[in-house]
Formats: structure tokens, sequence, C-alpha cells
């Protein structure tokens, strides 16, 4: 491959964008609020402490950033290992699209209204709940939601 070419960069190679991407995604759902989201120092320190594992802050911060493109297995399972994801998650859209459909449900489910209508939803015929459903689909659209895919 020459320079020249377009694969040869990061744009060129998919695996390499979608990492940092996919790591920032875990912090975020790890740590949603933006203003009491731990520096990459201490979410470093946090993750030798989980893990045992060794990581810095400043190649936690490379590897998030992009900056970084070379890592390491042993850091890809000290990540693995602290954010409770198969080291896969990382390298494979299969798997990472399984996993961000079960982090995207349990961030719904850290809001209480999401949580108690679903609670107050058990028990409910078919039918009541096809027309919820329903009702709910109408309300994303009012409000210009994308449509959620069934599961």
């Amino acid at each position: 491959m020459t320079s020249t070419d377009p694969r040869s960069g990061p744009a060129g190679r998919p695996l390499l964008r979608r990492f940092d991407r996919r790591l920032q995604g875990l912090i975020s759902a790890m740590h949603p609020d933006e203003r009491t989201r731990p520096g990459y120092a201490r979410l470093a320190k946090e993750m030798r402490e989980a893990t045992g594992g060794s990581i810095s802050g400043t190649y936690l911060w490379e590897l998030a950033t992009g900056k970084k493109r070379n890592v390491t297995l042993e850091q890809l399972d000290v990540l693995a290992q602290y954010f409770g994801v198969p080291p896969e998650y990382f390298l494979s859209d299969e798997v990472a699209g399984c996993i961000d459909a079960q982090l995207k449900l349990a961030i719904s489910l850290r809001d209480t209204r999401v949580r108690n209508l679903a609670l107050r939803a058990d028990g409910l015929s078919p039918e009541v709940l096809d027309a919820l459903l329903a009702m709910v689909n109408e309300a994303r659209k009012l409000q210009r939601l994308s449509p959620v895919e069934d599961t």
C-alpha cells in the first residue's frame, strides 16, 4: 500500500476510527454526566485498582481521542475487564452492535420514569401493550425522535 492510497490512513481503516468512539461511548455510559465524569488520570487509576492491570491516564486519553492507535493486548484486556465487555467489543462490529443495544437499554432504564412505565406495563394484556407501544411510537414521531427497532 502506498502513502497515496486512501486506505492507508485512519480514514481508510474503520477499526481504528471505531476504537476511539467505542471507548468514548463506554466512558460516557459509565459516567453520563460530563460535569462529574472523572478525568483520564483518575479513570486510569480506577481501572488499575479494579483490574490490577496497568494503564496510564495519558495512554487512556490517547486511545480515547484517537491519538494512539496501537493498543496492546494487555490494555485491551484491562479496558474490557473494567467496562465489563468482551475484548471483541472493540474489534467486531457484530459484538459491538449487540453490546451497544444492551447499553442503550441500561442507559434508558436509569431514568425513573422509563422504569416506572415498564413496571406499570407488566401484567397488561398483549393487546393493551401493543396499544401502548403504538402510542409511544406516535409520541416519538411528534417529537421527531428516531424510531426504535423492536428487539
